[in-house]
């Protein structure tokens, strides 16, 4: 496992996946391996260009590549579902779910157009209403699985019940560090809510360690010290976006990824090198505090996952 790449994934051909974030950076290298894999890919993302431009970039690889991009705004609840059901209207599975794209850092805080703040809304909250538009259709699919991106900051996170959207107060790295925690906590109440009722779903979650991609920048920018000091230790601490998909590739393909498991580099302090299982804090294992996000999820966004039937 120590050595594991993009050549471990096993043949997907006939497996469809959809990855949301997936027009540049870790999305597109996911993307992109999956395709290579022989995966029916669906990439989707806010611009349609990139998207457009992502396709091609995938087919100059893998001329035969059965890919298609749609578009999915994860800061609105309106345009999740409009995804999910177009996607309804021209498929009757999904195999494999992988919640990717996310925002950093915001120097100020912003708001999505259902008000929630917008590192919650679009990295956690989005991806929670997405995975319960969809899960009808992921129980259809063959061996079903869910990944979701955390990140090395869920271990300074923690969930601010009391003011979950930084209303009252905000910090862009507090309110960054709750989205991934949320994210991790999702992941494994998720894992636990389908054993619990038979939905026949693998969840687990990944994080990318320190990858070189455009999400510090698109966050605090140049002008940011997060950003300034990333800068200074690239050159020994960080790898490339496809390097760092890498254990979103095997929780996402690997027969040797469990339920429930968590998979980071295996380099010190997790920041670069082949997957390996990853660290989990208390607070993301604390399985009273993720039932109670879970519950609040579901009335923020609306959404519920209902029972559904099983597949045949």
């Amino acid at each position: 496992m120590a050595d594991w790449s993009t050549a471990d994934i096993p043949p997907l051909n006939g497996k469809t996946a959809v990855i949301t974030g997936a027009t540049g950076g870790l999305g597109y290298e996911t993307a992109l391996a999956l395709a290579g894999a022989g995966a029916n890919v669906v990439l989707t993302g806010r611009n349609e260009t990139k998207g457009r431009h992502a396709l091609q970039a995938i087919r100059s690889q893998f001329p035969n590549a059965e890919i298609a991009y749609d578009t999915i705004d994860l800061a609105s609840l309106a345009s999740v579902a409009e995804f999910a059901s177009r996607y309804a209207a021209a498929h009757t599975s999904l195999d494999l779910l992988v919640n990717n794209a996310g925002v950093m850092a915001l120097p100020q805080r912003q708001v999505t157009s259902d008000g929630f703040e917008m590192q919650l809304g679009t990295n956690y909250l989005g991806h929670y209403a997405l995975t319960a538009h969809l899960l009808p259709l992921l129980r259809q699919g063959r061996q079903p699985r869910v990944v979701n991106l955390s990140s090395l900051a869920h271990r300074s996170g923690a969930i601010n019940f009391g003011d979950l959207q930084s209303a009252k107060s905000y910090s862009s790295w507090k309110a960054y560090c709750q989205s991934k925690l949320a994210m991790l906590m999702f992941a494994l109440e998720l894992q636990r809510r389908s054993d619990a009722g038979g939905w026949g779903l693998m969840s687990n979650a990944a994080h990318p360690g320190y990858a070189r991609t455009e999400l510090i920048a698109n966050g605090p920018g140049a002008s940011g010290l997060l950003w300034q000091l990333s800068k200074s230790l690239q050159p020994l601490m960080s790898q490339s976006a496809a390097e760092g998909a890498l254990p979103t590739l095997f929780a996402a393909t690997s027969p040797d990824a469990k339920p429930a498991g968590y998979y980071g580099p295996n380099w010190f302090y997790e920041l670069k090198g082949p997957p390996v299982p990853a660290k989990i804090m208390p607070q993301a294992k604390d399985a009273a505090s993720a039932a109670r996000l879970w519950d609040v999820s579901a009335a923020l966004t609306g959404v519920s996952f209902a029972p559904v039937a099983a597949a045949a």
